[in-house]
């Protein structure tokens, strides 16, 4: 046995493996949490099922999960990446994790890395379980997967860049509670459920430069009338994803 088989070796682990890890453990805190769940899972299911099911909503000619479970998806990628991150986010920011996390050899820039690739793995989880319930009640989905992925990612920036922004700047309490506000506006007036058509067409307008409605309805247009692109809705993502991210790592506060 040489003597230097049990020298130790301090220093950091590769900057891969600290993002694996990070990712690994920010992907089973959010799986673990309740509300997280009641959004991410609970919520986006009964909406499909319940408006699949009950005709509440005039969605137009055709069945109503194939205009809602492009919209449907949307929300659950605002539910993920919005919500649930800047509700994490900002009480971590509160109790001083981040800022302790800040101070370890993970960069900061890697831990963010790392949330954003948790958000990601759980948008997948997500992704299935609806797309699994609406074939189950008759969807019939169009169009190609490149251009969902597409604006699935786009989709995930914007509203990550947004939710760390508002994580990042404002008091863990008042996160919680516009977050939540958000959510509920956005499930509301985002042609998620209801369609855009439906409003007077001043606000149409408006709200179709929302990130919820440009996500909710280029998926509609490739996954229900089985467009190459869209084009529109997918500048209108990467506007967001821009402002977004650029704002987060401008004011963003530790502590």
């Amino acid at each position: 046995m040489s003597a230097g088989t049990y020298t130790p070796r301090p220093g950091a682990a590769p900057l891969p493996r600290m993002i694996a890890a990070q990712t690994a453990l920010e992907t089973r805190m959010l799986l673990r949490n309740g509300e997280q769940l009641l959004l991410t899972v609970i919520i986006p299911t009964l909406l499909l099922v319940l408006f699949s099911a009950v005709d509440i909503v005039d969605t137009g000619s055709g069945a109503s999960v194939d205009f809602l479970a492009p919209g449907i998806l949307a929300l659950a990628v605002m539910s993920t990446a919005f919500t649930g991150q800047a509700i994490a986010t900002g009480f971590e920011r509160r109790y001083g994790v981040l800022k302790r996390l800040g101070a370890s050899p993970l960069p900061r820039w890697a831990l963010m890395t790392a949330k954003t690739l948790s958000v990601l793995v759980t948008e997948v989880l997500q992704i299935v379980l609806l797309a699994a319930i609406a074939l189950a009640l008759g969807w019939s989905p169009q169009g190609g997967p490149l251009s969902v992925l597409l604006l699935l990612v786009l989709g995930t920036a914007a509203f990550s860049g947004l939710g760390l922004l508002m994580a990042g700047t404002l008091k863990a309490e008042a996160t919680l509670a516009a977050a939540n506000l958000v959510f509920l506006l956005l499930l509301v007036g985002g042609g998620v459920i209801v369609p855009l058509d439906k409003f007077p067409d001043a606000v149409q307008s408006v709200l179709g430069l929302l990130p919820v409605s440009a996500l909710s309805e280029g998926l509609r247009d490739v996954l229900q009338h089985g467009a190459s692109m869209p084009w529109a809705e997918a500048g209108i993502l990467a506007v967001w994803s821009v402002l977004g991210l650029g704002a987060a790592a401008r004011f963003f506060r530790w502590e």
